[in-house]
């Protein structure tokens, strides 16, 4: 599941696109498949999203929940690459992306009515 915060009035505009940014970095670096797209977006008013400092308006918040096992050089290969491939497809610099790896053991998903670590039919590999 990842999650996407920004301001509204530019995050709305772009949603479609940068969801097919991130899915192709995902499946690209993670090797998900297609099919394994969840995203949330959460556009927000610009006086309920405080930014650091130096950031524009088109600062963005990007928070990818992942089950644990990729490496640390895997882990980095993703943020990296997100940097350049939001930048390059939508202009939006590193400097108004922020990106947080969440990471939890497989027994704490849930999903098709079973714990991750009971899942042995995925199509991808968290072990990367």
């Amino acid at each position: 599941m990842i999650l996407i915060y920004g301001i509204k009035e530019r995050l709305n505009p772009i949603k479609a696109e940068l969801s097919d940014v991130i899915h192709q970095t995902m499946s690209e670096v993670l090797g998900l498949p297609e099919d394994k797209r969840a995203h949330r977006f959460i556009p927000m008013n610009a006086e309920d999203f405080y930014a650091p400092g130096g950031r524009s308006a088109s600062y963005t918040v990007i928070e990818i929940n992942l089950m644990q096992g990729r490496e640390v050089t895997t882990k980095k290969a993703l943020i990296k690459t997100l940097f350049t491939n939001i930048n390059a497809k939508l202009g939006i610099a590193p400097i108004d992306i922020e990106i947080t790896l969440h990471e939890q053991p497989p027994h704490c998903w849930g999903f098709r009515g079973m714990t991750g670590d009971e899942a042995r039919d995925l199509n991808y590999k968290v072990k990367v």
